[in-house]
């Protein structure tokens, strides 16, 4: 009896022991057995109001509440490297991997494959419930090689979460076909860096380099980029995204998005959109509370941006400011329409929600018409011998619409124009103009914000004049 009694309470006393390490053992193993298909609770995110309809390829629809994120592979501290190891999630919010805390998983040529959707569209936005592989609340996640392939509603391939998380990817392969499954997603300071990476994603407001609510740091070098959802860009940021040598294609959406004060910058990339009745990139501020402030730097350096449909314009800008700079970078617009700042009935309050461009060429050519609402204003910059060929302000209908050419840059007018201010003081000599090929048009500009032209009308080369607006 007594034997019984102590047997008893020593099998107890084991399967207590078990449990309150299971999490910790499966996590810190260093083998290279198959991992434990193990559920682990993880941190509670905090509660947060996603915006009620999703942001071009933000994908960020749904309310998000406090629940526990979980992995069927966890790792909450300790380090563990495995080869050739098969990681599955088949529950509903499960990631198949979830390394958090002080957690470093090292992964070489692995298979990462879920299949369940997610309850909250938020959440997986938002913290990474239900990404293939998730690093949050610090951990850090190595991956060279393999495959991380999602198929649910909601899951994102790779997914960094909180200040200190990392993922590392190199000569990866990552397939998103749900709705709302982004490639690879960056939140609330999260980073990430890539390596030749091929990414595809197949669903609506699925972007695959991305970054939601609280931003993130996402490097890029290599590898190609394809999205063919609805609102599924290539590169949508609100938070600091760079990109190198990658080739980077959607087919159904804009290419580029920034939402806030936030940026993207592509350094010898082949950027293509092919998608009619959008445009080729768009900087924008939605009020959703997913990226903080107006500024949106974009920036290009050599390679390509295309906008190959139409009749949208190469950049479209609402909402907010945008910081554009070309430099000797392939540009061309099927649309003829290289600029449109414009309010609208989507983003802000109507009357005040117009574009603010501050549009640098640099070393750049350039063709195509800039378009401007009422409380819209474009100011563009062409130096070290950049070249216009397009109208500016035809309609007349912009806020500000200003020009600054430096000696070496010029531009060939395609229709008459109109600009409040023009700076190019380098290549007037008395009154003729050498660097504006005028092709018989007239361009007008405001008098009394140019006290500098004294009011005077100006010989284009090529013919055609400027001349004070009536």
């Amino acid at each position: 009896m007594i034997r019984r009694m102590i047997l008893s309470l020593l099998i107890v006393l084991m399967l207590a022991v078990s449990v309150g390490c299971s999490t910790q053992s499966a996590a810190t193993s260093s083998d290279s057995s198959t991992p434990t298909s193990t559920t682990t609770s993880g941190t509670t995110p905090p509660t947060g109001t996603p915006p009620t309809g999703a942001a071009p390829g933000a994908g960020s629809s749904g309310t998000s509440t406090a629940t526990n994120i979980s992995g069927a592979f966890a790792l909450s501290s300790g380090t563990k490297s495995t080869t050739a190891q098969s990681y599955t999630a088949t529950k509903a919010d499960q990631s198949a991997i979830y390394v958090m805390g002080t957690g470093v998983l090292t992964l070489t040529n692995p298979t990462v494959t879920t299949s369940g959707s997610t309850s909250s569209q938020g959440n997986s936005s938002f913290y990474g419930q239900n990404a293939g592989m998730l690093a949050a609340g610090g951990g850090t996640i190595h991956m060279t090689g393999g495959t991380i392939t999602t198929t649910g509603a909601g899951a994102n391939g790779a997914f960094s979460t909180g200040t200190g998380s990392k993922v590392t990817l190199s000569q990866t392969t990552i397939d998103a076909k749900g709705d709302g499954g982004h490639a690879v997603m960056d939140t609330q300071g999260g980073s990430m860096t890539l390596s030749d990476v091929k990414m595809t994603t197949a669903g609506k407001n699925s972007g695959a380099i991305a970054t939601d609510r609280g931003g993130g740091t996402i490097t890029a070098t290599g590898g190609t980029v394809v999205t063919s959802g609805q609102d599924s860009p290539a590169v949508y940021s609100t938070g600091a995204i760079t990109v190198a040598g990658a080739t980077l294609t959607a087919t159904g959406s804009e290419a580029a998005v920034i939402e806030g004060a936030n940026s993207i910058t592509l350094n010898n990339c082949v950027t293509t959109s092919t998608f009619a009745n959008k445009w080729g990139v768009m900087i924008f501020q939605s009020m959703s509370g997913d990226a903080e402030g107006a500024r949106g730097v974009f920036t290009v350096t050599d390679g390509s941006l295309k906008y190959t449909a139409s009749p949208g314009p190469l950049f479209y800008v609402t909402n907010t400011t945008a910081i554009i700079t070309l430099k000797d970078t392939d540009v061309s617009v099927a649309s003829g329409i290289l600029i449109n700042a414009a309010g609208g009935t989507r983003w802000g309050t109507s009357g005040s929600n117009g574009g603010i461009v501050e549009f640098t060429a640099d070393a750049q050519t350039l063709a195509g018409s800039v378009v401007a609402d009422k409380i819209s204003t474009v100011a563009l910059t062409l130096k070290n011998g950049s070249s216009l060929t397009g109208a500016i302000n035809t309609a007349k209908t912009a806020k500000s619409a200003s020009l600054t050419l430096d000696a070496s840059s010029t531009w060939t007018v395609t229709a008459d124009s109109h600009l409040t201010t023009l700076s190019d003081t380098a290549s007037i000599s008395g009154t003729i103009i050498t660097n504006i090929i005028g092709g018989g048009h007239t361009v007008t500009y405001d008098k009394s914000a140019n006290p500098g032209l004294g009011g005077k009308t100006y010989t284009l080369s090529g013919g055609g004049v400027l001349k004070p607006a009536s």
